[in-house]
């Protein structure tokens, strides 16, 4: 009964917010995606929540939910045990579950804990950009979802409620769901509109409009609740599966480039993140002397100076590469928002920062538990490829916790504004040549390098396009004759200002090949 008025009274807060609201958003806040973030007490989701912040000029946050996943849920305080078969709790041979909770921590409060640090940024933050949300607009979208066990759909929550009215409110705009953890939540939603309506004279309707407005970008399917329940029912819901992100994840400073690895040492971290005020502190990194659960045997981020092999006769399961103290750990859930980044790239449509669209919608597979190697077990590492965006994604997150920290305008840096002469589409014949050209003006008064180049990895044509720099912000670029028609190429105009840390903005044209 608790519950039922608990999912009731929230749902009544939602609608009630989403009528009054409107009026404090700013003007431009209607062309602005809708997100809703639901995510787990995992240590990368929490310092993805903190540069989804400082990147939330950029979007309407909707609804910031606590979830559960199979690394983590909390139980229902009853002393109800639970297990699922496959699990990490079931692997290295020990059966650890069932259990009444699973890696949560009591009193656990990551996202309250995030928006309070946030509190005490947002008057410098707002200096830089006046879009930012007040700390009182967020904190009234906060909800506890389907925390209880991982995977478990049975019973509608805060969270759940939310995310169910606004799927059924007036606002036509898109609604991006985003899962950093299971999905047990969203599909909770989704249920509890399937029951209320299915089979009913409104079903059809209903069911056409919610499959219009919602799209779901996850970190994978980590309670299989997207298997078991929304790809059954709810296939034709767009799921947004982008390749080679902006590369985030554990593991990030061994494992890229070595000029991208730069942005992951202890010394650009401290520099740039650990030292920048409140939310800097709050930014999980290594040997930070910090774990999230008390004993978690899969949390070793805390410590620093042993290798991999003294962390496991301390009864540790190593599962990632140890890093020196101070260094990056990880935003494995970042990508889910980093292509709604207002940087020009346009990444809602063709791909950003948080990779480009795949070739075809796939499912995601059920996410995998760690699964720890013996040294002697340990594939060698290679480095990734210098990846073409990481550099201007980890510069404007330096420059957003700068602004964090900065009281004037004048005393951070700004992005320069870029404006395309010509339509984004364009359509062209093999061997034909198209101009292109863009003017730049930045609001510190820098001075700002454009270079044009082909994005290859997001077009269909697999070769490369002649681009041809013509004059400062021109280039011409010709069409291949070995194109097919239909075949598109990605032509972008990179505009980096050179402030520090510099902001870069882009200009996107999608060229497609004509009969």
């Amino acid at each position: 009964m608790m519950k039922t008025l608990m999912a009731l009274a929230s749902l009544m807060a939602v609608l009630t917010l989403a009528s009054t609201d409107a009026a404090a958003q700013s003007t431009d806040a209607g062309q602005r995606p809708r997100l809703i973030v639901t995510a787990d007490p995992e240590l990368d989701d929490s310092n993805s929540l903190i540069r989804y912040l400082l990147h939330a000029t950029d979007y309407r946050t909707e609804a910031l939910i606590y979830a559960s996943s199979q690394f983590h849920w909390r139980g229902n305080g009853e002393g109800t045990q639970w297990f699922a078969p496959g699990r990490e709790y079931r692997r290295f041979g020990a059966n650890l579950c069932p259990c009444t909770s699973w890696r949560w921590a009591q009193g656990e409060r990551f996202i309250d804990d995030v928006v309070d640090a946030y509190a005490e940024a947002y008057p410098n933050l707002v200096v830089h950009d006046a879009r930012y949300p007040t700390p009182d607009y967020l904190r009234a979208r906060i909800f506890w979802g389907n925390v209880e066990f991982d995977g478990d759909v049975t019973e509608d929550t805060p969270g759940s409620n939310v995310i169910r009215a606004l799927l059924l409110d007036d606002d036509p705009a898109p609604l991006h769901l985003l899962a950093w953890g299971g999905q047990s939540t969203i599909a909770r939603a989704l249920l509890s509109i399937e029951e209320e309506y299915g089979g009913t004279p409104q079903w059809a309707a209903i069911r056409e409009r919610i499959v219009a407005k919602a799209a779901i970008s996850s970190s994978g399917d980590q309670d299989g609740t997207y298997a078991g329940y929304i790809a059954s029912r709810w296939a034709d819901i767009p799921y947004n599966g982008f390749i080679r992100a902006v590369p985030l994840g554990y593991g990030a400073y061994s494992n890229t480039s070595e000029s991208d690895s730069a942005y992951f040492s202890p010394e650009w971290t401290r520099e740039n993140v650990s030292s920048r005020g409140p939310l800097g502190e709050m930014y999980r990194v290594w040997g930070d002397g910090r774990q999230m659960v008390e004993g978690d045997i899969f949390d070793f981020f805390h410590l620093s100076g042993f290798t991999a092999e003294q962390l496991r006769a301390q009864g540790y399961a190593v599962w990632t590469s140890i890093e020196p103290a101070g260094a990056f750990i990880g935003e494995g859930d970042t990508p889910t928002f980093l292509n709604y980044a207002d940087n020009g790239l346009r990444g809602w449509a063709y791909g950003g920062w948080g990779g480009h669209r795949r070739p075809a919608q796939t499912p995601p597979p059920l996410a995998d538990a760690f699964s720890p190697n013996a040294p002697s077990q340990q594939p060698a590492r290679t480095r990734a490829p210098t990846h073409p965006f990481l550099a201007a994604a980890q510069n404007e997150l330096a420059a957003r916790f700068r602004w964090a920290v900065t009281s004037n305008y004048a005393g951070a840096n700004h992005p320069p504004r870029l404006t395309l002469s010509g339509a984004h589409e364009r359509t062209a014949a093999r061997g034909q040549s198209i101009d292109l050209h863009v003017t730049a003006d930045d609001p510190d008064g820098d001075s700002v390098t454009i270079r044009w180049r082909q994005w290859r990895e997001a077009g269909t044509y697999a070769g490369d396009a002649d681009v041809t720099q013509t004059q400062a912000g021109a280039a011409r670029a010709t069409v291949p004759a070995g194109a097919n028609p239909g075949d598109t190429i990605h032509l972008i105009a990179e505009a980096t200002d050179s402030g520090a840390p510099a902001f870069t903005r882009y200009a996107h044209v999608v060229l497609t090949v004509a009969p």
